[in-house]
């Protein structure tokens, strides 16, 4: 099929290649005419055939809303608006509203994977009503890894986008959880060679993962991370996690400690977000501070 896909960064970039070696047409479209296909929205809707889908890969709020506004006064009735950036699920139901109005349908689209994404696949949450979803699976297909698993449609608007959301806040506390070990290990005189522990828990040990495997990548280029700030930004899911607990008087203690321990890390060189930093680089290509 043929996807136009706005936002060609990190995330975008790699995902028009995937879509492309799955054999579908993507034309992109970026504020950088060095990444872009096209010089203007205008001309990615004219490239597309209808009934179109246009997938929305810019950062959540001000940057999503324009390119939606833009897409509503192009864009004809039966096309489907797929918005896969980190936007809040609040929104996305604004979204659906102004679209439909159009008779523009529209996906909301978690979408979990970073910068190894290219390579493994982009695990896939979205919301919307089937008929629009099923307008985009073909898409979906494509990005998701290979296997039975890696995506869902988790319900109806707005649904992805708080899958994504409730994920990223468990990936905040398991984050903790593993950067606060490192740094007791890290402080004990009978542990000598505490990047040689992590290796050993990568197998056989109940808190294996793949974060776990980061944490090795990132100890073995910075076997103390004596080159990294403790400092790690929050991207903004987080704080939406711990306020929509608070709205449904659901209890997450350990969450919530993760995005304050964040917080904490703006104040002080802790050693404990060397780590947080290590790992959001490693899997996101996230931006760090060095010492």
């Amino acid at each position: 099929m043929e996807l136009g896909l706005i936002g060609l960064g990190k995330m975008g970039g790699n995902m028009r290649e995937r879509i492309r070696r799955a054999g579908h047409t993507v034309i992109g479209y970026d504020r950088n005419p060095d990444l872009s296909d096209v010089q203007s929205l205008e001309e990615l809707v004219g490239k597309l055939k209808g009934p179109r889908v246009v997938w929305v890969m810019v950062p959540a709020g001000a940057a999503t809303q324009a390119t939606i506004d833009e897409l509503a006064g192009l864009l004809s009735p039966g096309d489907v608006v797929v918005d896969g950036g980190n936007s809040r699920w609040t929104d996305d139901e604004k979204h659906a509203v102004e679209l439909g109005i159009k008779g523009i349908g529209f996906v909301d689209c978690g979408v979990s994977g970073g910068v190894w994404g290219l390579e493994n696949g982009y695990a896939l949450m979205y919301g919307g009503d089937a008929e629009n979803v099923a307008k985009a699976q073909p898409i979906f297909d494509a990005l998701k890894p290979e296997g039975e698993f890696g995506s869902v449609h988790a319900g109806k608007v707005g649904a992805g986008h708080f899958a994504k959301m409730v994920h990223n806040g468990i990936e905040y506390a398991m984050m903790q959880a593993y950067a606060e070990g490192w740094e007791l290990l890290e402080k004990a005189d009978s542990v000598t060679d505490v990047r040689e522990v992590f290796r050993s828990w990568q197998e056989g040990t109940v808190i294996r993962s793949w974060l776990l495997d980061l944490a090795v990548n990132a100890l073995d280029d910075d076997e103390h991370l004596e080159r990294l700030k403790g400092y790690a930004e929050d991207s903004g899911e987080g704080r939406w996690t711990v306020e929509a607990a608070i709205d449904h008087a659901v209890p997450l203690p350990a969450i919530t400690a993760s995005l304050f321990a964040r917080f904490a890390s703006r104040q002080d060189d802790s050693p404990q977000m060397k780590m947080i930093a290590a790992l959001r680089n490693q899997f996101g290509g996230h931006a760090v501070e060095k010492a």
